[in-house]
């Protein structure tokens, strides 16, 4: 019998589809403003604006539009886009420091949501790192730190029954979830989502950010302040980091908390954020899928959002830079449900090629076939996307799950002091080496040195316990460190093998409430089963006519049919 080959995994296309995706689904009318809804289950398929595109998307895109031409390059359609989005970011500042959007037909209450402001400074912070020359940049992002302080309420006294007691840490909290332009806070008023001090508390991650990076102590006093909140007097988390709600905002506040806990050395810090990263990996899979929410729904109706497979693997590669082995589950997550969660095939989307786009209203229904490859889910379950959610394609995950693909592809070679570091199994060229890997068709990593140094090629579980070492296709002598095969005295010219027997692993799964049958190839499931419906996943054999949905059909004269988006956004 034949042996099946099965499609190598290639990050840079994943890139590329992506780079597609945050260049076209934008509206150059208005100055490439994103567009968050898109309905790619009706017919004709169509994208349509909503608040949210001048709220957070335009400084994550901005964010995801960077990160994707450093893996990709430069290129001047995402040089546009990138210009467009910083005029975004930059434009629409109001009371109280904050960031608000612009007055457009499709909005509404103008106003400005802390867990928004977690995307804009972290989009400002970026922004900051790429341009350090850009003083309106900083001037925001300075006032912004600042603004949030001011509008934090500092706890001090407990008063019960008992007495009042000192609070002896700094504790900070937002009094609500949002803040309109008109009118400040205002009791009446919410987002809706619940979860308030969750929510808010996503700003955890990029105030840290902004103190390490730029010394903003003000940054710095908020951030610690929010953190003791969250792990005290919000009673969010349980005494093992257990919580009941969205999964997205836990392990962002888990990744901020960690970043933290190293900055000030506070290891109870550190370990509350891995008890929340613990406890979120114990709800998902082997392969990758994350649940959006952590019990709110039952377990066959929780979809996974890519934005928490990108948080688990940052979370992942932030322990790894402080000496934990995470290396199995960054390379695991990357090469498969991260990129199967992206659309990579528009053929079944049906679209009115004739339909003129309508600006006043900011919908659009040109090319959406083409230009809905390489947008990510918000809502996939472990062996499918559902088309019909409504948030088949988020907007938030479009802008995450690219700075996730570029913390990877900065992680695959390392220099550092001890010699160079091939981390993971990615094809990738540096100054220092040119990396191979046959999976998932050949158990082999082959490093091509460029420069002489000791070279040190990561050991995985999937390996084996005894994989052959060759320099120069000649057998080389097993040597270990840091758990690593080592390759001393390398120099410029030689290759480097590492290859194993690679063979089918199978293994059972329940996610989500369904039963899976996993095959694996080294770090690669290439069989998944039952298969889902409509958009099945997990089609990585060659040769095998790939499973696509049908079109929906068009009604008369190419009007959309009576088929409704989900309403509800649980985001």
């Amino acid at each position: 019998m034949a042996q099946r080959e099965y499609e190598a995994f290639d990050l840079t296309d994943v890139a590329a589809k992506g780079l597609n995706y945050v260049t076209s689904m934008t509206d150059e009318a208005n100055d490439f403003l994103p567009y968050w809804y898109v309905g790619i289950h009706v017919a004709p398929a169509f994208a349509r604006h909503v608040r949210v595109d001048d709220a957070e998307l335009v400084a994550s895109w901005y964010e995801a539009v960077v990160a994707l031409q450093k893996i990709l390059g430069r290129d001047e359609r995402a040089q546009a886009a990138q210009a467009g989005f910083r005029k975004h970011l930059l434009d629409c500042w109001g009371p109280a420091g904050l960031r608000y959007h612009r007055d457009y037909p499709w909005s509404n209450t103008n106003h400005a949501s802390f867990h928004e402001m977690g995307w804009v400074l972290a989009g400002l912070n970026r922004l900051c790192l790429e341009e350090p020359d850009n003083d309106q940049a900083r001037q925001r992002a300075e006032g912004l730190v600042k603004g949030l302080r001011a509008l934090a309420i500092q706890r001090k006294i407990k008063t019960f029954w008992s007495g009042d007691f000192p609070i002896p840490e700094t504790v900070l909290e937002f009094p609500a979830d949002l803040y309109l332009r008109d009118g400040g806070f205002v009791p009446e008023r919410c987002t809706g989502r619940g979860e308030e001090s969750i929510r808010n508390a996503v700003l955890l991650e990029p105030l840290t950010t902004r103190a390490i990076a730029f010394g903003d102590d003000v940054a710095l006093e908020l951030a610690e302040g929010l953190a003791n909140h969250m792990l005290g007097l919000s009673r969010y988390f349980n005494w093992n980091g257990e919580f009941f709600g969205h999964v997205h905002s836990a392990l962002w506040f888990a990744i901020g908390l960690l970043k933290l806990g190293r900055h000030m050395q506070r290891a109870h810090y550190v370990e509350k954020a891995w008890q929340i990263f613990r406890y979120v990996r114990s709800l998902g899979s082997e392969f990758g899928w994350v649940p959006e929410y952590a019990q709110w729904f039952a377990p066959g109706e929780t979809h996974c959002e890519t934005c928490c497979i990108k948080d688990m693997i940052e979370f992942a590669l932030t322990a790894a830079e402080m000496g934990y082995d995470t290396w199995d589950l960054i390379v695991k997550y990357t090469r498969n449900q991260l990129s199967e969660q992206q659309i990579k095939d528009g053929s079944f989307v049906a679209v009115d090629r004739d339909r003129p786009d309508d600006p006043r209203k900011g919908h659009t229904w040109k090319d959406l076939d083409r230009r809905v490859v390489g947008g990510w889910s918000g809502g996939a379950e472990p062996n499918s996307l559902s088309l019909a959610r409504f948030r088949s394609i988020a907007g938030c995950c479009v802008g995450t799950a690219p700075v996730g693909l570029w913390l990877v592809w900065e992680k695959i070679v390392e220099r550092k002091a001890d010699g160079v570091f091939v981390h993971m199994p990615f094809d990738r060229e540096t100054e220092e080496v040119r990396v191979e890997v046959g999976y998932p068709n050949r158990g082999l990593m082959r490093v091509a040195v460029k420069q002489p140094n000791d070279v040190f090629v990561r050991a995985y579980p999937w390996m084996g316990p005894h994989p052959a070492l060759r320099v120069n296709g000649r057998p080389a002598p097993v040597v270990q460190a840091q758990g690593c095969f080592v390759f001393a005295g390398a120099q410029a010219g030689d290759v480097l093998e590492v290859e194993h027997p690679l063979q089918d692993r199978e293994s059972e799964e329940t996610v989500a409430g369904r039963a899976l049958r996993l095959v694996w190839r080294g770090p690669d499931v290439v069989r998944m089963d039952p298969p889902g419906l409509p958009l099945r996943l997990y089609q990585r054999e060659k040769g095998v006519e790939k499973e696509r949905p049908a079109p929906p059909a068009m009604a008369g004269g190419g009007a959309a049919p009576a088929v409704r988006m989900q309403p509800t956004d649980r985001k």
